[in-house]
């Protein structure tokens, strides 16, 4: 136990200071979506790029790990298509309900991978990046399509939004070099390396910056379901898939790390570009990201 608290313990503190640094307008407000904007776009693919292609990558059991991954998040979207169909939300609140019941937390997830598993936890969650978010996207972006923008969105857009995305780009480059056996100079080598050492906490105190606890004031039974889909049937449906297909102890620790994340700060981003319910999803992430160390305290001291 002492060893989570270890790993936990400095990751939500960071979060914590972000959202110290929020309220009292340090350095200012306009500073931090910038910082994150720098963080999105240089610090996490260098972070992606250097961890990648200077890993000794294992194929073995690979696609299972993918896949386990992907059925999951699938099967959760179900349940939720499911429950809509007995509670009857709101369209634009159930777009809100998906995000944060099937999106995380990447700047967490990799920051949690790393202080538990190290350098393999880095590597097997960029792997994880490449073929989720693609995935996760097309879910989100096509639920928004079913309930409440049908004339704003198009094959293009759809595409665009997985092939510009920089952590894909990122994570395709870094295990591109990989495979072809690519030596890239030593300069280069070591200025993604210190690049990357930024990543993490400029990523976790912008984590912080965006938690809005004024806006968690209803819509109660949106934030409780989106949350029970994020929080308890995405890890437990993790975990029986995980031991269906064998996989070994490491990548089933980074598949729980990632089933357990709180939502990602960008849905607020596709709520307000795609007509979804803003501050109900304001609202998701705040909550998710306050309790979501306690479901990782159980995942980790249960489970890994």
């Amino acid at each position: 136990m002492i060893h989570i608290f270890t790993a936990l313990i400095p990751i939500f503190s960071l979060i914590m200071i972000g959202y110290f640094f929020k309220r009292i307008k340090f350095p200012s407000h306009d500073f931090w979506p910038q910082a994150d904007k720098l963080t999105y776009y240089i610090l996490m693919p260098s972070l992606l790029i250097y961890k990648l292609s200077t890993a000794t990558l294992n194929s073995s059991n690979s696609i299972s790990y993918i896949l386990t991954a992907l059925i999951t998040i699938f099967i959760v979207l179900l349940i939720l298509f499911i429950l809509n169909k007995f509670l009857n939300f709101q369209a634009d609140c159930f777009t809100s309900i998906v995000q944060g019941g099937i999106r995380f937390n990447t700047y967490v997830f990799l920051a949690l991978a790393d202080a538990v598993l190290g350098n393999n936890g880095i590597v097997l969650a960029a792997i994880l990046l490449t073929f989720v978010i693609p995935f996760i996207n097309i879910l989100c972006i096509s639920t928004f399509a079913l309930y409440v923008s049908q004339n704003k969105l198009t094959f293009i857009y759809l595409l665009k939004s997985i092939v510009t995305n920089p952590l894909i780009i990122g994570c395709f480059i870094g295990g591109s070099i990989n495979f072809l056996g690519v030596s890239l100079p030593v300069i280069l080598v070591n200025t993604l390396d210190i690049l990357g050492q930024a990543a993490l906490p400029l990523g976790l105190l912008s984590v912080g910056f965006g938690l809005v606890l004024k806006e968690i004031k209803s819509s109660k039974k949106d934030i409780v379901v989106s949350s029970f889909a994020k929080h308890l049937l995405t890890p437990i449906i993790m975990f029986v898939i995980a031991k269906a297909f064998s996989l070994d102890n490491e990548m089933i620790a980074v598949l729980l790390i990632f089933a357990v994340l709180p939502t990602a700060p960008s849905s607020f981003i596709l709520a307000r570009q795609l007509g979804g319910n803003i501050p109900l999803m304001s609202s998701i992430i705040t909550v998710q990201t306050l309790i979501s160390s306690l479901f990782i305290i159980v995942v980790l001291n249960y489970f890994i």
